[in-house]
C-alpha cells in the first residue's frame, strides 16, 4: 500500500503522523537517560527519513536558516580548540542533528499539530514520573523535592509548565470541538499538581507572566494594526521602567522570597562568578563546546564537590549565557542570543506589525517562556532537550513557505477522426 506523500510532510494533512512524532520526541528528551540510545534513535526515526519523502520542501528558502546554521558550525569547528576535542566533537554532532530534527519539524509540522503532539507526550511523560514518585533532597536548602523519573525538580517542573501553557493555548486558540476539553484536563491537571510538588520556583514563577502576555497579544486581535504598533511601544517602555524602579527599591528580594528563594538564587550567583572567572581565561573562543563539565577536570570537579554533585555530571552554571561564555567564549554567547532574540522579535513583529495570527502568538509565549528560564538555567546549549527543540522549530517557523497546491491541465479532447490529430487546442479554420 502506497502512503500519500501528505500525510507525512503536509502540515494541513499530517496532525496524526505529526502529532506521534512530537510526542515520540518530547519523551526521548525526558527519558533518554533513563531508557538510553533507542529513544533517541526513535526520534530521529520521525524526523529525518520525511527528508527523502520529498526533499524539495526542504531545500525551499534554506538560507533563512543561516543563523542556526552558522552557529552550529561554530559549535562543530571548535573542536579544533577544544580542551576535551571528543567529547566535543560527539555532543557538537548531535547538537547539529538535534537542530536538522527541529528544522524537519518546522518544514512538516504546523503550531496546532505540535500542540497536540506536545499535549500527548506531556500527558504520558507524568504520568510515568508519577509513577516513579522519586523525590530528592536539595542539599543547599534542605527541602524535599518531588523529582518524578527526572534528575532534578526544575526538570520536571519545566515539563509542568510547559503542559499548563499548552493547554491553555490550545484551548484559546487552536481547539475544534468539545473533544479538545478532554484532551486538555487531564493535562492540566497533572501539570499543576506536577509543578506544585516539585517546588520549581523558576517554573512556578515564569508560567504565570507567560499567560498573562498572551492573553494581553490575545486581546490586540481586537484593536487595528497602528494601534498594537503604539501600545507594543508604550508597554515595552513600561516594562523597562517597571524593572529598574523595582530592582532599586529592593522589590527583587520580595519577590524572590514569595517563592523561598534569597538573593543568591540557591547559591546560583556563586556559580555566575565561577563561571565569568573561567570565561576570562578564553574569552573569545572559550574552552569548547562541552568540554568544560567534564570528568577529571580540575576546576570541573572542584564545583561538583563543593555543590555536593555525587555523579558528577548533568551540572551546569544556571544560567545560558554564562555557559555560552565558558564553552563558546564572547562570540558563541552572541551567536546564541541573536537566535533567541531573533525569533522572539520576529514573531512578535509579525503579530505586531502584520496581520494577527495566533501561531505567532504560541510561538511568542515559548520564547518567553525559554527567555526567562534562560538566566536561570541551560535549557537551549544541549541537544535532545525540549528547550533547544521548540526554540528552533520556533526560529524555523519564520520563514513563511508558500503553499503548493497541484496544478491540473485541462484533458485533451479525443483525436480528430480525419486528421489523427487531437480535437484541442483548436486551430482556426483553415480558409477554403
Amino acid at each position: 500500500m502506497k502512503i500519500p506523500k501528505s500525510l507525512l510532510v503536509d502540515p494541513e494533512k499530517n496532525s496524526a503522523y505529526g502529532s506521534f512524532a512530537v510526542a515520540v520526541s518530547i519523551w526521548a528528551f525526558s527519558y533518554s537517560v533513563i531508557f538510553g540510545q533507542v529513544l533517541i534513535l526513535a526520534y530521529y526515526a520521525v524526523w529525518l527519513p520525511l527528508i527523502m519523502v520529498d526533499y524539495r520542501r526542504f531545500l525551499r528558502q534554506l538560507s533563512s536558516a543561516w543563523l542556526p546554521l552558522l552557529f552550529a558550525a561554530y559549535v562543530c569547528f571548535s573542536v579544533f580548540w577544544s580542551q576535551a576535542p571528543g567529547t566535543t566533537a560527539r555532543t557538537a554532532v548531535q547538537y547539529l542533528s538535534h537542530i536538522a530534527c527541529a528544522y524537519v519539524a518546522a518544514r512538516t509540522v504546523s503550531v496546532r499539530t505540535l500542540t497536540i503532539g506536545a499535549l500527548v507526550g506531556i500527558f504520558f511523560v507524568l504520568i510515568y514520573s508519577l509513577k516513579v514518585g522519586a523525590y530528592s533532597e536539595d542539599v543547599l536548602d534542605g527541602t524535599y523535592n518531588f523529582v518524578g523519573a527526572f534528575a532534578s525538580k526544575n526538570q520536571i517542573g519545566f515539563v509542568g509548565s510547559l503542559g499548563i501553557y499548552f493547554s491553555v493555548v490550545f484551548l484559546a486558540f487552536l481547539r475544534r470541538g468539545r473533544l479538545s476539553f478532554m484532551l486538555t484536563v487531564p493535562v492540566v491537571l497533572l501539570s499543576a499538581y506536577v509543578l506544585v510538588v516539585s517546588h520549581s520556583a523558576t517554573s512556578m514563577a515564569s508560567i504565570p507572566a507567560v499567560l498573562a502576555l498572551v492573553a494581553l497579544l490575545a486581546m490586540s486581535k481586537l484593536l487595528s494594526r497602528r494601534y498594537r504598533r503604539v501600545i507594543f511601544l508604550i508597554g515595552a517602555g513600561m516594562i523597562v521602567v517597571v524593572a529598574i524602579v523595582a530592582l532599586n527599591l529592593g522589590l527583587m528580594d520580595f519577590v524572590l522570597g514569595i517563592f523561598g528563594k534569597d538573593s543568591t538564587l540557591t547559591g546560583r550567583t556563586y556559580l555566575w562568578e565561577q563561571g565569568w572567572n573561567a570565561a576570562m581565561r578564553s574569552p573569545v573562543l572559550g574552552v569548547g563546546y562541552a568540554a568544560y563539565w567534564v570528568q577529571g577536570f580540575a576546576e570541573a570537579e572542584r564545583l561538583w564537590n563543593e555543590f555536593y554533585i555525587t555523579t558528577r555530571t548533568g551540572f551546569h552554571f544556571h544560567n545560558t549565557y554564562v555557559e555560552a561564555l565558558v564553552e563558546l567564549g564572547f562570540t558563541g554567547a552572541v551567536l546564541i542570543s541573536l537566535i533567541m532574540l531573533r525569533t522572539l522579535f520576529g514573531h512578535i513583529a509579525a503579530v505586531v506589525f502584520k496581520t494577527w495570527q495566533a501561531e505567532s502568538v504560541v510561538l511568542i509565549g515559548v520564547m518567553v517562556l525559554l527567555l526567562i528560564r534562560s538566566f536561570v538555567e541551560v535549557e537551549i546549549l544541549n541537544p535532545y532537550i525540549m528547550g533547544s527543540f521548540l526554540m528552533y522549530f520556533s526560529f524555523f517557523k519564520l520563514a513563511r513557505l508558500p503553499v503548493t497546491r497541484t496544478r491540473w491541465s485541462p484533458a485533451f479532447e479525443p483525436a480528430d477522426a480525419k486528421g489523427g490529430e487531437p480535437a484541442w487546442p483548436h486551430r482556426p479554420a483553415a480558409a477554403e
